[in-house]
């Protein structure tokens, strides 16, 4: 049976990993998992996808996923029962406009605050203060509900957290001082959630010509 299914090669704590594994989980989509130790990752990950990082998911036909925006798409038009992939083509593209803009612009940012030494020159709060301005406009964009598009979650809302609780983790006590309450609920709401446990079990690193577990555990 392990061979029929979709092989994904995931590192625990990469937030792109993170929210293809959401979407995966919450579709109830079977994988094996290969979990990925980055300093050293196997030939078989490297000959999936020349971008030789997770996620990348390899399906049984052959055909390679690996972007994590594609695996999540992918992952939900096989069965979205949460209905996070948006609901008419506006809406879509206002979705896609939030996430492009977290990728590019607030990842942009996070890096070199949370990894000034890997950047010449980077000042990292000069960096947290320009992330801080864009986590403010998620503040401000939040409905009363508590999600950033509607009554519930939607794809924006779990693709883009992971990447906002990487920014929280970076000094927790700061991130806790700001006047952000419903960013700060929206984000405790999504990690403290069954879901979110449930994508973040630590596996031991993957052996070539072994077997991975299978994701979501059954």
């Amino acid at each position: 049976m392990q061979d029929s299914l979709p092989v994904l090669y995931s590192f625990r704590r990469c937030p792109y990993a993170m929210r293809a594994r959401l979407a995966l989980a919450i579709s109830g989509q079977a994988c094996e998992l290969r979990e990925v130790v980055l300093k050293a990752k196997p030939a078989e990950l490297l000959s999936a996808s020349a971008k030789a990082s997770v996620p990348v998911l390899v399906l049984p036909s052959g055909e390679v996923i690996d972007q994590s925006l594609d695996i999540m798409n992918w992952a939900l038009r096989l069965n979205d029962p949460a209905q996070w992939l948006p609901a008419n083509p506006a809406q879509t593209a206002n979705v896609q406009a939030l996430i492009d803009d977290c990728d590019l612009r607030f990842k942009h940012h996070l890096d070199r605050y949370k990894y000034p030494n890997r950047y010449d020159g980077a000042d990292a709060l000069q960096y947290r203060a320009a992330a801080a301005a864009w986590l403010q406009s998620l503040e401000q964009q939040l409905t009363p509900e508590g999600w950033l598009f509607g009554p519930a979650a939607s794809l924006a809302d779990i693709a883009i957290a992971p990447f906002v609780r990487q920014f929280a983790q970076t000094d927790p006590l700061w991130f806790e001082q700001q006047d952000w309450p419903a960013l700060q609920a929206w984000l405790d709401r999504i990690v403290s959630s069954a879901l979110f446990d449930s994508v973040m079990h630590k596996y031991p690193a993957w052996q070539s010509e072994t077997a991975g577990p299978i994701f979501p555990t059954p």
